[in-house]
């Protein structure tokens, strides 16, 4: 029984298209997926984080009860992701405001999720919150060969204190590598860049899931951010020229914004695109032209959740991974139905009133397709 739920499995997933009278040709999708997860804490207090008012004592009031079920109600929307194409899910998935490992064990043991042979990479980071990025793979779909945190980084204190140039380096074999410490900033602590490079559908891919600073930290703190990755994907690409570099996050800005067009160089449309470096941003039209959003910020809606990528992940020759379609996940459960912010993401606190929801942000995914020979 089970050989044959995995052949139906395989036959879904595989696209088949007749062209012209010629043999049919199959393809794959691989869906990329990311979610803010809008304060994923467990009931226990971490060290060093200033994680209290997500504790039984704390303002949140955050027992079991609430845990349980906020972990419930996250599975159940990651295991909803992208399953009308490919029923397994996506291959991968960046996460953001995640406490810790325990927390990633328990989402993974939940009913929704256990039977998916999901793995994570998630490392012990900064921020003060303890919120930091996660990464879920498929280990059918993508295979991980290394991975690192890169440091986020505004600037030093001390003005005697060596610059550290972009939270990375490059060693003399030519690979990038992360800083382990960064000393002085203390201002502007906060989540690294998640690094995950493997291969995915057998290409070498990198993913890079961010969680750049809040609004709060004014527009300049995300610049840096968006430079920071910018030069990192730069440096990944001379180490891996044929690379398709992925970069995933909650940004805390639109696609039109400084951070994403200036400093992290994204283009919007296909045509400018000229060189496999370049990076490709395919959320701009989703907001500016279709008015599709990912949450309600400070009363306006925007579109802060974005996937971008790379020139190379572009083209119609899909004997190679290509970009395929962007999509936001939008369930009527999602959504608040009454009140005052009827129509805004169901969040899982609001105004200290627990909703049971889920977060404040809405996930999105693009899917990958490639040609099966």
């Amino acid at each position: 029984m089970k050989k044959i739920c995995l052949s139906l499995v395989l036959l879904l997933v595989a696209l088949s298209v007749w062209a012209d009278g010629k043999e049919p040709k199959s393809y794959r999708l691989y869906g990329v997926a990311f979610y803010n997860l809008e304060n994923l804490f467990d009931t226990v207090h971490d060290y060093g984080k200033n994680d209290y008012e997500y504790l039984p004592s704390g303002t949140m009031k955050w027992g079991k009860m609430k845990y349980e079920a906020k972990l419930k109600n996250i599975s159940k929307v990651l295991s909803e992701l992208c399953v009308d194409k490919h029923p397994a899910g996506p291959a991968v998935i960046g996460l953001s405001e995640v406490e810790n490992h325990h927390v990633l064990d328990d989402l993974l043991k939940q009913p929704a999720l256990k039977n998916r042979g999901y793995k994570y990479v998630n490392y012990p980071g900064v921020d003060r919150r303890g919120v930091e990025c996660a990464f879920l793979y498929n280990p059918r779909s993508f295979k991980l060969e290394s991975s690192m945190i890169v440091p986020y980084y505004y600037k030093y204190d001390d003005p005697s204190m060596p610059d550290p140039g972009l939270g990375f380096y490059v060693d003399g074999q030519g690979c990038v590598k992360a800083h382990e410490e960064l000393r002085g900033d203390t201002t502007y602590i906060t989540r690294g860049f998640l690094v995950m490079n493997g291969l995915l559908a057998g290409e070498r891919t990198v993913f890079i899931v961010n969680h750049w600073p809040s609004r709060g930290a004014g527009s300049f703190a995300r610049e840096r951010a968006g430079y920071q990755v910018r030069c990192l994907k730069d440096a990944l690409m001379k180490q891996y020229p044929d690379a398709k570099i992925i970069i995933m996050g909650d940004m805390n800005d639109d696609p039109a914004d400084k951070s994403m067009t200036k400093s992290l160089g994204c283009l919007r449309r296909m045509k400018d695109v000229k060189k496999t470096t370049d990076l490709f941003n395919p959320w701009y039209d989703m907001l500016y032209k279709v008015g599709r959003v990912t949450l309600l910020y400070d009363g306006r809606w925007n579109l802060f959740d974005q996937i971008v990528f790379t020139g190379n992940l572009l083209g119609s020759d899909r004997s190679t991974l290509k970009f395929y379609r962007n999509e936001i996940f939008m369930r009527d459960y999602l959504f608040q139905q009454e009140g005052r912010y009827k129509g805004a993401p169901l969040r899982t606190h609001a105004g200290g009133v627990w909703l049971n929801g889920y977060s404040d942000h809405l996930p999105v995914y693009i899917y990958l397709i490639k040609e099966v020979k």
